[in-house]
């Protein structure tokens, strides 16, 4: 399983903004701090408002802020909201590719129950739980050894 980088985008503003709740932010400015493309986060930043995560003002004073604690913000509802779909396999995708093996094969239910696993862990969490503390970079809520595997095996397979 594979997030998008609009997702992983996505769950960087989130981040960003929570540990900037004092002020508002810029999308240059975070595009600047990950050092990521600001074209790509101006169409994440323009979902993520009209999904009601933020609150975005434009001019002198404007910016970027959460519309939420980020302790009301669920990181699985934020998967689900900026995942295009989650076909795993084409044989997901019964529109473009229908499977000609399915009332013979697993697969798809195998993966489907994978993925529901995925999902329910990640409905474990909210974005206040993926903040560390800024003065020791330690966890502010210690995150479940399962969760801290999913997102090493996810920024490994990034990297590939």
């Amino acid at each position: 399983m594979q997030l998008t980088l609009y997702t992983d985008y996505s769950l960087r503003v989130l981040i960003y903004l929570s540990l900037n709740r004092d002020r508002t932010s810029t999308i240059s400015e975070i595009a600047d701090f990950y050092q990521i493309s600001r074209n790509h986060l101006v169409k994440v930043v323009h979902n993520l408002s009209l999904k009601g995560y933020i609150n975005s003002s434009r001019g002198k004073g404007g910016g970027l802020v959460l519309a939420h604690d980020p302790k009301d913000i669920n990181v699985g509802i934020v998967v689900r909201d900026t995942e295009p779909n989650f076909h795993i396999v084409d044989c997901f995708n019964e529109v473009t590719t229908p499977c000609s093996v399915e009332p013979l094969c697993k697969l798809k239910g195998i993966l489907g129950a994978a993925l529901g696993q995925f999902l329910q862990v990640l409905d474990q969490y909210n974005i206040s739980d993926m903040l560390a503390n800024p003065e020791t970079g330690e966890a502010i809520i210690s995150l479940d050894p399962q969760i801290i595997s999913l997102l090493d095996q996810m920024e490994e397979n990034q990297n590939d």
